[in-house]
């Protein structure tokens, strides 16, 4: 006699009718359209590492017929301040804009799986009403007026699910928004959809029982990332303008790593955080480390638009947002005086040595740098405790026994995620006050030495004013395949702001065929790494064409100098890039 099926079968299978029924039979791909393989989200937890072949669906959208002209200029012709002035000045009304973007989401999810709840319906509404005010008054809702943007699927939206992936929370609406929802709305913004987590919002890969896998839309062989994974989908293929998600471990510089686009980790404190479902005991991460919610966009230039407006009034919407202050845009970066701005080359945490693809990249962005004017560029010693930041970064994620978590996954009957299994999680044993107390004690023993990176050790006075080193220690990874979070994880340890900038994509001339590392193995997070660069392991071949970033730092509550220096590199790189198209050309 079979085994009846556990319990979160069938509401996976209710919840993926209810998400299906919500996308317009008009705006649904034809089957010829999406790419064979395509599994069930079941079939693509299981056996989604052995079918999917290496397969792009970037350009589907703009080429299956379903989006109209003017939606294709709507969608990928403007900027966030751009497409804001063209809807306030009447060239564009905010609900076919809208219409525009929810349309390319729904075709987006088809092809990858990045929504859990499109709230296509409402945004509609919403934008009607904004439509309807601007032309009776004359004047805009907000400075952000009508912009479609998206948010990772924890954050709390008034009857709507907040599941993160876990049946035993499925169709539990909440009963009001999260800060950030109500800071974004009041000016103007108008929210279409959430979108995909890995389950326990703890992996790197966007992937669980009840939405299935996120696939990568630039080759599903390769992650999404996570665990704001759906949203790095969702912008890299046009479907929103800005995604809002969440950083602990690297949870927004991740994907945008791996859908090579821009992303931006605040300090805590400058973008509201509360109002989401974890999971998790309430008030740990008060005791524990502080994950902070941050956008990700297809330009710094988005990145700026969007904090410019939230960093100034967040204080007045999250308890645990502080005053801040955001200078108004005026003369573009490009066009200013150069100012003098010190970047500091951070090779690696000493503890997992980058693959030579990584080290490479990171070398090509430090040698732009040094021929941009203004900008001195340093060599930074690694500081002996950078080291210890994963572990103790570890350790403070990791503070409770974990079963708060396992409770809501064992009561549906789910297993356990690919990544997860092996040890990775399960119940534990919470730490003690004094326990607690000892760790972060450590803590700030290791911040009070980092501090040393940026005057680097010989003064009180701040000789750096950011640093770049690699969002993760090897390119994007094959699905489940992705290795060291202690490049991400230890910049929220240190509450320092951290961007990711898109540099260029993994090349022939980067395979290096025939040549192993020789570099001492340093211990076995390093080990583990480099499995994803042995030649009997791997087939590096997996990683052409895969986007290859670097990570922009600056020290705690420096969060424009961020910008600023993001600016400095992606137009350093983006100048360097077009002289390349352009040579190509002759």
């Amino acid at each position: 006699m079979a085994s009846p099926e556990p319990p979160y079968v069938a509401v996976a299978q209710r919840k993926q009718a209810e998400l299906a029924a919500s996308i317009p039979s008009q705006w649904k791909l034809p089957a010829n359209l999406i790419p064979p393989g395509m599994l069930t989200p079941a079939e693509s937890i299981t056996e989604g590492s052995k079918l999917y072949g290496r397969v792009n669906v970037m350009n589907i959208p703009r080429t299956c017929g379903l989006l109209t002209s003017k939606e294709l200029e709507i969608t990928e012709q403007y900027d966030v301040r751009e497409l804001v002035l063209a809807m306030t000045e009447n060239k564009f009304k905010a609900k076919e804009v809208v219409e525009a973007f929810c349309k390319r989401a729904a075709i987006s999810h088809q092809l990858t799986r990045c929504l859990t709840e499109p709230l296509f319906d409402r945004a509609l509404s919403r934008a009607q009403q904004l439509d309807d005010h601007l032309q009776r008054t004359g004047s805009p809702i907000g400075p952000l007026h009508g912009l479609p943007v998206s948010v990772k699927d924890s954050f709390f939206v008034k009857g709507v699910d907040s599941s993160i992936g876990f049946s035993a929370l499925a169709f539990k609406p909440a009963s009001e928004n999260a800060p950030l929802i109500d800071l974004l709305e009041s000016l103007g913004a108008i929210v279409i959809a959430k979108t995909n987590v890995p389950q326990t919002l703890a992996t790197l890969d966007s992937c669980n029982h009840l939405f299935g896998r996120t696939l990568n839309p630039l080759n599903r062989q390769w992650t999404a990332g996570g665990s704001t994974g759906g949203e790095g989908v969702l912008v890299a293929m046009r479907g929103t303008m800005v995604g809002f998600g969440t950083d602990i471990g690297g949870s927004v510089r991740i994907p945008a790593m791996c859908q090579g686009i821009y992303s931006f980790k605040p300090s805590d404190g400058r973008v509201p955080y509360g109002g989401q479902e974890s999971g998790q005991i309430p008030g740990k991460g008060r005791m524990g480390i502080q994950a902070v919610a941050g956008p990700l966009a297809r330009s710094v230039a988005d990145l700026g638009a969007v904090m410019a407006e939230i960093v100034p009034r967040a204080e007045l919407f999250d308890e645990g947002c502080i005053p801040g202050y955001w200078p108004a845009p005026s003369v573009p970066v490009a066009l200013a005086q150069p100012r003098h701005f010190t970047i500091g080359i951070l090779k690696t945490d000493g503890l997992v040595t980058p693959l030579p693809p990584i080290a490479r990249v990171l070398d090509e962005v430090s040698q732009l740098l040094r021929r941009t004017p203004g900008v001195h560029v340093v060599d930074i010693p690694t500081p002996p405790a950078f080291s210890k930041c994963q572990a103790a970064a570890g350790r403070l994620m990791g503070i409770d026994d974990g079963s708060s978590v396992m409770d809501i996954i064992e009561s549906m009957g789910e297993s356990l995620m690919p990544w997860h299994q092996g040890g990775r999680f399960g119940r534990g044993k919470a730490l003690t006050v004094v326990q607690l107390a000892a760790l972060q004690a450590q803590r700030a023993d290791i911040e009070r030495e980092m501090l040393k990176m940026w005057t680097l050790g010989i003064s009180r006075e701040r000789k750096v004013d950011a640093i770049i080193c690699p969002v993760a220690p090897h390119p994007v990874p094959e699905l489940d395949r992705y290795n060291a979070v202690g490049y991400t994880s230890s910049f929220v340890l240190l509450d320092y702001p951290a961007g990711t900038v898109p540099v260029r994509k993994f090349a022939e001339s980067d395979l290096d065929i025939g040549r192993e590392m020789d570099e001492p193995v340093l211990g076995s997070w390093d080990k583990a790494n480099r499995k994803l660069w042995d030649e009997k392991s791997t087939d590096r071949r997996v990683y052409l064409e895969s986007p290859l970033s670097v990570q922009v730092v600056t020290p705690k509550q420096r969060d424009y100098e961020l910008f600023q220096a993001m600016e400095i590199i992606d137009r350093a790189v983006q100048g360097t890039q077009a002289e390349a198209r352009t040579t190509s050309k002759l």
